[in-house]
């Protein structure tokens, strides 16, 4: 006699699911590990190796890593205010904070060029502290953080909104002062959310292409990202080589985001 589950058509349901990942995200990764091996083993290490395509990974993984810092902060603050007070503009405030997920990445790159050139109006207050943004790395820093910010901010969010205040008002009643309960009460117990959005915004920034590439200048070596790198492969037609750096950018990012997961499991205010 068969046996019937809670779940009706589960078998069907499980099959249309394995296909459509194995359509979607296990092919094109399949596809992206095995092409690189057309220019054998040393051929892949002497493309992903070369001087340019190191200082291209170093922009990219490093700005992305120091965007995603400095994201997890303030968008702390962000969600704290958005979800435990209430002000007039809320909602404006509140759908502002989507802008860089809705925005083409395109008119949000010429955008923050416009702002941080040096005529620009932020870039011409800038100037005469010597400190120049557009076109220099400092400038692809600007633009991962800008769209990156939500990824922190709706992580945050729901957590925050779940969070009890008896543990705040407890430490309060108890004499704590309120340094001494955000970073002994709070902090701990959003540590989980705050990893997690730290990851999500540093794989955004990794392959952010459309916001950097304007602001970067793009000067090999200096301001170079490495998506621009794979697609200038591709229109020089060497797809192998592309695939070969797209597959180390894949590599790196997997590693990190392995790391991240595995440090959640380690974190005090990770639920049972």
């Amino acid at each position: 006699m068969t046996r019937r589950t809670a779940l009706p058509g589960f078998g069907l349901t499980l099959g249309m699911t394995v296909t459509w990942v194995s359509l979607i995200v296990l092919l094109p990764l399949a596809a992206l590990a095995l092409r690189p091996w057309e220019l054998g083993l040393a051929g892949v290490w002497h493309s992903v190796s070369e001087p340019r395509v190191l200082a291209a990974l170093r922009l990219s993984f490093g700005a992305a890593a120091l965007a995603a810092a400095v994201n997890v902060p303030l968008g702390l603050l962000i969600a704290w205010v958005m979800v435990r007070y209430r002000f007039p503009g809320r909602s404006l405030a509140d759908a502002m904070i989507d802008m860089p997920l809705a925005l083409p990445t395109a008119v949000a790159g010429i955008s923050l060029t416009a702002l941080f050139a040096a005529r620009g109006w932020l870039g011409a207050l800038l100037a005469p502290l010597g400190i120049k943004v557009a076109y220099t790395p400092l400038g692809v820093l600007v633009a991962l953080i800008f769209v990156g910010l939500p990824f922190v901010v709706r992580t945050l969010q729901p957590v925050i909104l779940d969070l009890p205040s008896d543990a705040e008002e407890a430490a309060a009643t108890l004499g704590a002062t309120r340094m001494q309960t955000l970073c002994r009460v709070v902090l701990p117990a959003l540590a989980p959310a705050l990893l997690a959005g730290f990851g999500a915004a540093l794989a955004r920034g990794v392959g952010e292409y459309g916001s950097v590439i304007f602001i970067a200048g793009n000067m090999p070596m200096v301001s170079e990202i490495a998506p621009l790198l794979i697609v200038i492969r591709l229109e020089q037609l060497d797809y192998a080589g592309a695939a070969a750096l797209g597959l180390a950018m894949l590599a790196l990012s997997f590693g990190l985001l392995l790391l991240l997961n595995r440090l959640q499991h380690w974190l005090p205010g990770r639920a049972a």
